[in-house]
């Protein structure tokens, strides 16, 4: 009988992989292979801040984790399952909380520790169409007008995992092996050769569906439901072209650009989200239109 492994996109896969005290080494053994050597973490420990999932996009597009390395390091771990406008805008505006709770009451000279955020995406940046952007991963630090880095204890790191497209045969490193469990995980029905490393196994081990408890597996069954509705309809969203028949007819008159939206499959697009109980809010922001063109959709395509 083959083996079932769980999707690490779903919240369920996701914290039960990287997010539970037994299995943080899994956590510690992706992110030392996009840390520096200065910064390489022997243990961390998980906080209980949450300052994310304050909307609803937040709370339904998004998972997050925060951890501090033994040393010092504050991580801000997140899986985004879809486009949000301006993600970079709330990117780094949750990087700023763990740089503030660093500091102390009294004399203090303002030494910080350093402050990543690692950014796992399932879709890419609007900019990626250029073919020197389509890059995995990108690591993002603030620098001078000469390109120089002007503070290295700011870090944001985002895996565009759409673009890797690496084959078991050409896994050569321990980065390309995470990559790859977070793309193919939940495809695979066996552990190929490659990936027998013993950090690996526990990560099969851990994601076996067959080991779950009724209640996880009920858990996991929802998560996983709950992705693929929120990835078929972004993804039918912001297929290309979809949204500039809505976007030219707007120029023209509401009412024509709404027809023309309707036809490009905007209207059922927010329809099937509406359905899924999204709120109004939820899919204005992800679908980039205002509200009241959402209530108007929902109200002409029930």
């Amino acid at each position: 009988m083959q083996d079932i492994y769980i999707n690490p996109f779903t919240d369920f896969g996701f914290k039960k992989l990287f997010g539970e005290e037994p299995h943080k080494d899994l956590l510690i053994s992706f992110l030392n292979t996009l840390l520096p050597e200065k910064h390489q973490i022997e243990n961390l420990h998980y906080s209980k801040n949450e300052y994310q999932g304050s909307t609803a996009l937040d709370r339904k597009a998004i998972f997050d984790l925060h951890c501090t390395s033994a040393s010092g390091e504050r991580f801000i771990v997140e899986l985004q399952k879809a486009k949000q406008n301006y993600f970079k805008d709330r990117s780094v505006y949750y990087s700023t909380f763990p740089i503030q709770e660093q500091a102390q009451r009294g004399d203090w000279d303002y030494q910080l520790a350093a402050v990543y955020t690692v950014g796992i995406l399932d879709f890419v940046f609007d900019e990626d169409a250029k073919a020197h952007d389509l890059d995995v991963i990108h690591s993002v630090q603030l620098k001078n007008q000469h390109g120089n880095v002007f503070y290295d204890k700011l870090t944001f790191i985002y895996l565009t995992l759409p673009h890797f497209k690496k084959t078991l045969a050409q896994l050569d490193s321990q980065q390309d092996k995470w990559l790859y469990i977070f793309k193919h995980l939940h495809e695979l029905h066996d552990i190929p050769t490659v990936l027998k490393d013993s950090i690996f196994l526990k990560v099969f081990a851990v994601a076996q569906i067959a080991k779950l408890s009724h209640q996880e597996q009920q858990a996991y069954e929802d998560s996983l439901k709950y992705y693929r509705d929120l990835k078929n309809v972004t993804d039918t969203a912001w297929e290309e072209g979809k949204l500039e028949g809505l976007e030219e007819g707007l120029q023209k008159g509401l009412e024509e650009g709404l027809l023309k939206g309707e036809q490009a499959g905007i209207g059922k697009a927010v329809l099937a989200m509406h359905r899924q109980g999204m709120s109004v809010d939820f899919i204005a922001a992800t679908l980039n239109l205002p509200c009241d063109t959402v209530d108007y959709l929902i109200s002409n395509n029930q």
